[in-house]
């Protein structure tokens, strides 16, 4: 959506340097938070941006366990302090309308981490810039970096600075001891050497917008995400309460139901025609006044082969994309960064930047990942909260802790034989 350039919006550097110990490729989250945490540790960290910061981006909700990778960014004080709307819970509204258990997160968890926030991503990247200029990043925007290069190693191709371009159009060499690619869908290195992998199941798309005046819960559910279902079931409404009395509303289906029968239609037309078969939303949006033009994102969830090679790290978007169901984007976003961020903190230390060393994070944060992506495919084949909490009510902490983003605990993989055995169950009923 259009975007107010606060006072002093830019992150001011100095000239680009000849040589840094740490390349970052990109100022969003991942990239911000890569930096910042190798930086407190005292190396030379570059962080090269394209665009000039705030800018648009989506993906504008935060779920609780990134308040542990904001706490140590020093950024807390300053959420605190925003103007962002607190996110207390995750709601969800089935094919008929009718909305399920609210999942509180400080219900399950009592204390301040199960608090979050909605954010304007466009003041919410800004302010993770600006903090790690302030930690001590080298921050410079508005340099497009043209590729990164690589000299042959004994295991391969290793990374060993990048090729620029400033807005004047002078171009440049930096070497680095490790390149870090937090380019987003842009995916730099994993475009180069071939290491992307589409997801086989989450051939998904997304079409939204954003409205002014839509309708909103009250007190603690003021903040709360939706999880809108299709009346016919084949896909699903975000609704993320935002501040400015704006709502960011968006369809999620299969790429096939969104476009494959409708290539003569505009998008916006196509978003329309979603709107009416989701009884939930109908209702909320009546009275509100669209804000923006409809946007689309297509087919996006993909991952790498690896996360790290000689010399270079993949974060947040350049690693992975995953479906936006449970809004673990920036979540990923953050803790890609931080495991990277230390992993590359201890191999400059030991003088060691192979593959090995550099993606020793990898086999943990994948894991993680793939928790995540069961429950979005378990939604897909037809997963009910409501039907499987009243089944094993004993169970409810782990989904609520799978909704807050605790990826990273084994304990919640006790869910996975019984939601096997509810699936095979209602399989049967169905045959």
């Amino acid at each position: 959506m259009s975007v107010a350039t606060p006072p002093n919006a830019s992150v001011i550097a100095t000239d680009l340097p000849a040589h840094a110990e740490v390349v970052v490729i990109g100022g969003g989250p991942a990239g911000a938070t890569t930096a910042t945490l190798v930086a407190q540790q005292g190396r030379q960290v570059t962080l090269l941006e394209r665009e000039r910061f705030p800018r648009f981006h989506i993906g504008e909700s935060l779920i609780p366990e990134t308040f542990w990778v904001l706490e140590r960014l020093g950024m807390l004080e300053q959420m605190r302090n925003s103007r962002f709307v607190e996110k207390h819970s995750v709601q969800f509204v089935n094919e008929k309308g009718s909305l399920s258990e609210p999942f509180y997160f400080a219900d399950h968890k009592p204390q301040e981490s199960s608090r979050t926030w909605q954010v304007m991503r466009s003041e919410f990247d800004l302010m993770m810039l600006r903090n790690a200029a302030q930690h001590g990043v080298d921050v410079h925007e508005g340099v497009r970096v043209l590729e990164v290069c690589f000299d042959q190693s004994p295991t391969g191709e290793r990374a060993t600075g990048v090729r620029v371009q400033g807005e004047s159009g002078t171009e440049q060499t930096i070497r680095a001891d490790v390149v870090v690619d937090a380019s987003g869908q842009g995916t730099m290195i994993m475009s180069r050497l071939g290491l992307r992998e589409w997801d086989p199941e989450l051939k998904k798309a997304a079409i939204w917008t954003y409205w002014k005046g839509a309708q909103r819960g009250n007190n603690r559910d003021e903040g709360a995400t939706l999880v809108l279902q299709l009346a016919n079931k084949q896909g699903w409404f975000w609704y993320i309460p935002l501040h400015d009395d704006t709502v960011s509303v968006g369809v999620v289906a299969g790429y096939d139901y969104l476009f494959k029968d409708r290539e003569s239609k505009a998008p916006e037309a196509i978003y329309f025609e979603e709107v009416k078969k989701c009884l939930g939303l109908v209702p909320k949006i009546a009275a509100a006044v669209q804000l923006e033009p409809v946007r689309v994102a297509k087919e996006y969830s993909y991952r790498s082969q690896q996360v790290a090679g000689d010399g270079w790290v993949l974060v947040g978007d350049a690693f992975g994309f995953l479906d936006p169901l449970y809004s673990s984007g920036i979540l990923l976003a953050l803790k890609s960064g931080e495991l990277a961020a230390d992993a590359i903190s201890a191999a400059l230390a030991a003088g060691d930047t192979s593959a090995a060393r550099l993606g020793a994070w990898g086999p943990e944060y994948i894991r993680g990942m793939e928790r995540m992506r069961r429950l979005v495919c378990e939604f897909y084949d037809g997963f009910n909260f409501g039907k499987f909490v009243k089944r094993y009510p004993e169970l409810k902490g782990h989904v609520t802790d799978l909704l807050i983003g605790d990826l990273f605990n084994e304990r919640v993989d006790e869910i996975i034989q019984p939601l096997q055995a509810m699936r095979a169950a209602e399989t049967a009923g169905a045959g």
